[in-house]
């Protein structure tokens, strides 16, 4: 009984940890994005600000940043985790009955 603690924490301790990891990922994308592109902004102005490219910059990296953060805040991971738990329950009534 013991040991199926200790196993249940380690589970926890590493899932707690990898969702460390992803907030620490996905904050560090959103702080390089807010330091990059007003610096692209003030570039393009400096340069040629005639032709506002630094859009397309703005653009896909923003796309990118969003798709992150729906990943890393859970949008649309709600089907994963009922998948995972109907997987789980199919094998232990396989194991039941053997």
């Amino acid at each position: 009984m013991e040991n199926f603690s200790s196993n249940q924490e380690n589970a926890a301790y590493e899932k707690a940890a990898r969702r460390v990891k992803e907030l620490k990922s996905f904050y560090g994308n959103l702080t390089s994005y807010c330091i990059v592109i007003p610096f692209l902004f003030i570039l393009n102005m400096l340069t040629s600000p005639r032709e506002l490219w630094f859009y397309w910059p703005m653009l896909g990296w923003g796309i990118g940043l969003i798709a992150h953060g729906a990943n890393t805040f859970g949008i649309g991971k709600d089907w994963e985790e009922k998948k995972i738990r109907q997987l789980m329950e199919q094998e232990k009534k396989s194991k039941i009955n053997f």
